[in-house]
């Protein structure tokens, strides 16, 4: 089975999401106990993961590559970006399987994804290189800053991450919710003309955002959640980034974790 140089292949029996709570209690006491650890736990990780004092900017690009096309992470065209744009790298499965080369690396979330952004419909799937570009909404960047994620440490192969957001009045329900722990690959690792930023596990959190009954109201979005890290990727490295999705799938505000020692 060829494999994406330095990417350990999947266990048949992993699982890349945390594994079903019994409780919400015990959920976030796992949770906070991961925000918590200490930097001594890990000495090449820094010490504090989040948005605070980092403005998105006012487009995200999403990168879509096929499992079975190991030649399109090293494609000289693929779009690079600026100071103006964050990036998200997608892998979604292939028609050839857990055989793929870079099926170690592919997410099921990458095929609803892509189907979400028009890139593939039914069963068919997605070219083996494509993009999508969101385009936040013009008045964002005056808007007060309204949604925020964090991470912890990574320790006993799970990151505590956290995700918070508060609507704004006008906002067109339903809303929809999304964190990513991503892995940070500077450009020119693995033969990537640009740098990456790959999507290694997603949380979905349930959430209505409005109560019910005849005068509904916003209720803000505070979610903790231990994310797994799937095998063979870096701790380090690793990044959570959570974006809101209106009634009409458009991106209306964006957050990625910067780290500081």
């Amino acid at each position: 089975m060829m494999l994406h140089p330095s990417i350990p292949p999947r266990s048949r029996n992993s699982h890349p999401t945390a594994p079903a709570p019994n409780t919400r209690a015990r959920w976030r006491s796992r949770v906070a106990l991961l925000l918590a650890l200490p930097f001594a736990v890990a000495q090449a990780q820094p010490s504090s993961c989040s948005s605070d004092g980092l403005e998105p900017p006012p487009m995200v690009l999403e990168r879509f590559i096929s499992a079975d096309c190991a030649e399109c992470w090293r494609d000289p065209a693929t779009p690079s970006v600026d100071g103006r744009t964050w990036a998200l790298d997608w892998v979604f499965s292939g028609a050839q399987g857990e055989d793929a080369p870079l099926s170690p690396v592919a997410r099921p979330e990458a095929n609803a994804r892509a189907q979400a952004a028009g890139l593939r419909s039914g069963t068919a799937m997605p070219p083996r290189f494509d993009r999508f570009q969101s385009v936040l909404a013009a008045e964002f960047p005056q808007n007060p800053r309204r949604l925020r994620v964090a991470q912890g440490t990574a320790f006993g192969g799970y990151v505590g991450a956290s995700i918070r957001y508060t609507p704004a009045r006008d906002a067109l329900a339903p809303l929809t919710a999304h964190l990513a722990l991503i892995e940070i690959f500077p450009a020119g690792t693995e033969g990537s003309p640009v740098a990456r930023a790959l999507v290694r596990n997603v949380f979905t959190p349930t959430w209505s955002g409005r109560t019910a009954g005849p005068r509904p109201r916003w209720v803000r979005l505070d979610e903790l959640r231990p994310l797994n890290i799937p095998e063979g990727a870096h701790p380090d490295r690793l990044r959570v980034f959570g974006w809101v999705e209106d009634a009409r799938g458009r991106i209306i505000d964006a957050a990625l974790s910067a780290c500081t020692p």
